[in-house]
């Protein structure tokens, strides 16, 4: 009688078992609800500086709306875009839009811009070389070998009257094949890995070094004082979040171009940067 008994008690047992799905949770309904609410989760490639310090400041922000952000950071131009159309991340956040377009061209990607954040005036350097003026005749200009700054940059020369483009040239697309007239005989030399950029300014103190503004920061030049000459605010080259074609409508990916415009995430840039970094405020 007890062997019946028993047998009958674990048959009862496994029943409400089986009912209850082996969940030993006795809070509410609503509790149990919350505890099982699905975050979102995205990959974001980002250059090191500003561009993960800005992300990392967003996460908390992310994470209000039940978005996780994974930063994965880069040191250089070519990967990010490589992985993003591989799919290894979901979005990136390093490049302007002319170098997104340049990339789009050369590689037939179907990734585009989501939104832009913020501008980095691109500054000129040089260890000797104290003002406009004392540039010596015949000095070498070291710049990226990313064509997509070339027009960049000459515009910028341009601009402090140390050369002029051909008329009718598109400046952004400006090549050192463009530039009609160079009453300084300066010497340009495009065939430099932007990132290594800091150590020819520190190692060729007679040349002048154009230097992207996220790689100055992190050799931890001042922008706004130790730069020759720079961009005004005004520039067109604005860096965005990029993302694959098919993700456009992809609610996160628009929810992080959102928070990353926000006036929290634009008064974190203002602050931290002190100029060197300008958000944009959502214009892109």
């Amino acid at each position: 009688m007890k062997k019946i008994l028993g047998l009958l008690t674990l048959a009862f047992v496994l029943l409400l078992a089986a009912c209850g799905g082996g969940n030993t949770d006795t809070g509410s309904e609503e509790g149990t609800t919350e505890g099982t609410e699905e975050t979102t989760e995205i990959t974001v490639g980002a250059s090191s500086v500003p561009h993960a310090e800005i992300l990392e400041e967003a996460q908390s922000l992310l994470e209000e709306q039940g978005i996780t952000l994974t930063i994965e950071e880069y040191q250089d131009y070519v990967f990010p875009n490589d992985d993003l159309a591989s799919g290894e991340l979901d979005a990136n956040y390093f490049q302007h839009i002319p170098y997104l377009n340049q990339t789009v061209a050369d590689t037939g990607y179907e990734i585009e811009s989501l939104g832009g954040i913020h501008v980095e005036p691109m500054g000129v350097y040089s260890q000797n070389i104290t003002s406009i003026d004392e540039i010596p005749d015949g000095t070498e200009v070291i710049l990226s070998n990313s064509v997509a700054d070339h027009g960049r940059i000459l515009s910028l020369f341009e601009a402090e009257g140390l050369l002029t483009l051909e008329e009718g040239v598109e400046k952004s697309e400006a090549t050192m094949e463009d530039i009609a007239d160079n009453p300084k005989n300066l010497s340009f030399s495009p065939d430099y890995d932007p990132a290594f950029l800091p150590e020819y300014y520190n190692s060729e103190e007679d040349a002048l070094v154009v230097i992207n503004t996220n790689y100055a920061i992190e050799a931890d030049l001042n922008p706004l004082e130790d730069a020759l000459f720079i961009e005004g605010e005004e520039s067109e080259y604005v860096n965005v979040i990029a993302v694959k074609s098919e993700d456009k409508d992809n609610v996160a990916l628009n929810t992080l171009v959102e928070v990353l415009q926000s006036e929290e995430i634009q008064n974190f840039i203002i602050e931290n940067y002190a100029g060197a970094v300008v958000p944009v405020g959502g214009d892109s």
